[in-house]
């Protein structure tokens, strides 16, 4: 009894080593853990983002491809469209 009493400052001052040594490695773990998530979150968004432009992409070549038919139309009829567009604009109807 003498021997744990008289070593007592020596016994806590282990318990709290090794305590602080666990807490490390646990925050250490959950660090990684929250790193590896984050990395993750960001392929998952670079992934959205670059399918995103693709579709801008696919989007803006058709509305080019459109506009290019419009101005064939404009230049190989005249003026002739303009009056076309007057008269479908006449014939709709309002709401």
């Amino acid at each position: 009894m003498d021997f744990i009493a008289a070593n007592t400052p020596l016994i806590v001052t282990l318990a709290l080593i090794v305590l602080t040594i666990v807490i490390i490695g646990c925050a250490l773990e959950g660090f990684r853990i929250w790193t590896k998530h984050r990395e993750t979150m960001v392929d998952v968004l670079a992934a959205q983002t670059a399918e995103k432009a693709a579709q801008y992409a696919a989007q803006h070549q058709r509305l080019e491809q459109r506009v290019q038919v419009m101005e064939r139309i404009v230049t190989d009829r005249g003026l002739g469209v303009a009056d076309e567009i007057e008269r479908l604009r006449d014939e709709r109807p309002l709401n």
